[in-house]
């Protein structure tokens, strides 16, 4: 089906312009005034139309724990998830179903979802997070989180005896299992791809990430990867190398202009330089960062070394949210007090581009994705001017990005398909997804999470934390 979106805003270098545009399939076929209308007429009258974001870093299923999990840094908050994970594909599937309704109904028209995989059944749970995206037509990256370290390596020894179980899977069967996903759900011109993506130097061997670049190289995949999340993992980084993870990544050749990286808190000037060199992209999470008390990443050093950044939401329970608007402007805002020179301060505009072409080159789709411009594939998304949060009318972009703009998108396309109209998501029921996320689930009162405690004492001792007997 093909559309003309009439009289529409579109921003430009300097101001506006108010301009029709015609998608044809899924492409923007022409922009230009008073142009004849091709398909179906869309009145676009007071309305902003804008590349859509990207979620460019989150996991799904977390969707079921959001508002649970104690206010904790991410290694107890960790263990604390570990004991509360579902174990339903049923569960991926309606929550990845609630993530993609969520970043669709704020701007965002492609989800990277680093997915969490049920033990024993992992071809299930991304067949069930594929068969949710594929069904309301969000763009979908689904990036299997795998790893072959068991959970408590992921915590510095701090000189004490390293006495860890094998994990439960093996570092070849792990590979094996990503080639089979990609074998069965890598459908780019469906709008599926399958993403190469150990969790992280914390729990990953250099045989892991060795194996997911041979697989990125044969299959022409993108590649993904938690990174210096936290001081830990700093720490972690100088035990198991005795150089920065950047610098280890690089030596071993993960890093490229097809990897983006979630976090990036504890990176030094270096490590900074190396990401710029390598075209690796950078995936700034600020609401989870703030959260977990990982810290304030360096976005503004990062954008003066030329480094590309987007955003993502992070987990639902984390966050614990997946709304990009309040990412974007917490992720925007917050490295305000990082820098005295306000002329490095990320503009709404910045922003906007970020959150779009940002996220495009990370997925290796800048040619494809994130501009309003002819040619490019048709992921765009209108956003509703009258509405009460975005009045009174003073910049677009400025209310939508400083704002706290609320059911303010009226219509998206992604791949040239209408997936909201008049606010209302087209492909799938939203009230059914509503009653089943509120009949599956239980309010909870004084939850207990026994991995926690087991933990805590040692990630006190490494991190210089006062013994908690001390505090009482």
């Amino acid at each position: 089906m093909n559309f003309t979106i009439q009289n529409v805003l579109i921003p430009q270098a300097e101001g506006y312009a108010t301009v029709d545009v015609q998608i044809e399939g899924d492409r923007i076929t022409g922009i230009a005034s008073h142009i004849e209308v091709v398909g179906t007429a869309v009145d676009g009258q007071n309305k902003l139309l804008l590349p859509g974001f990207i979620n460019a870093h989150t996991h799904s299923s977390e969707m079921w724990h959001r508002g649970l999990i104690p206010m904790l840094p991410l290694e107890l908050w960790l263990a604390a998830l570990y004991d509360i994970t579902p174990l339903d594909p049923e569960q991926v599937y309606l929550s990845a179903l609630a993530t993609a309704v969520e970043t669709i109904l704020s701007g965002g028209t492609s989800v990277v979802d680093h997915l969490v995989l049920i033990p024993g059944k992992e071809l299930e749970t991304i067949g069930a997070a594929v068969k949710a995206y594929r069904e309301i037509g969000i763009r979908a990256f689904v990036a299997p989180l795998v790893q072959d370290e068991s959970f408590a390596a992921g915590v510095p020894s701090g000189g004490s005896e390293k006495n860890y179980a094998a994990y439960f899977r093996s570092t070849a069967a792990t590979l094996e299992l990503i080639e089979t996903a990609v074998k069965q759900f890598h459908r780019p011109d469906e709008g599926v791809y399958i993403l190469v993506a150990p969790t992280g130097i914390q729990l990953s061997t250099d045989a892991l990430f060795e194996g997911c670049i041979e697989l990125s190289e044969r299959y022409d995949l993108c590649r993904h990867s938690h990174l210096l999340e936290t001081l830990a993992q700093q720490l972690l980084a100088q035990e198991k190398y005795g150089c920065s993870a950047v610098e280890h990544l690089k030596e071993i050749g993960y890093l490229s202009h097809k990897t983006s990286l979630a976090h990036c808190v504890w990176l030094n000037d270096s490590d900074i330089e190396i990401l710029d060199q390598t075209q690796s992209t950078v995936v700034h999470n600020p609401l989870s960062n703030l959260r977990l008390g990982s810290g304030i990443a360096p976005i503004l050093k990062y954008r003066k070394a030329g480094v590309n950044v987007t955003f993502g939401c992070d987990g639902a329970s984390s966050n614990d949210s997946q709304d990009l608007l309040e990412a974007i402007k917490i992720g925007s805002i917050l490295h305000n007090t990082t820098d005295r020179d306000y002329h490095h301060w990320i503009t709404p505009l910045q922003a906007v581009e970020m959150a779009s072409k940002g996220g495009a080159i990370g997925l290796n789709l800048g040619d494809e994705l994130g501009a309003i411009a002819v040619g490019k594939k048709a992921d765009l998304v209108l956003y509703d001017l009258t509405n009460l949060s975005l009045l009174p009318r003073t910049d677009p972009i400025g209310l939508l990005i400083l704002g706290r703009p609320t059911q303010v998108v009226h219509s998206v396309w992604i791949d040239g398909k209408q997936i909201v109209a008049d606010g209302k998501v087209k492909t799938i029921n939203v009230d059914e997804l509503r009653q089943e996320l509120f009949s599956r689930s239980q309010w909870y009162n004084n939850l207990q999470f026994p991995s926690v405690s087991p933990m805590e004492e040692r990630y006190r001792t490494v991190m210089g934390l006062p013994d908690k007997s001390s505090e009482l």
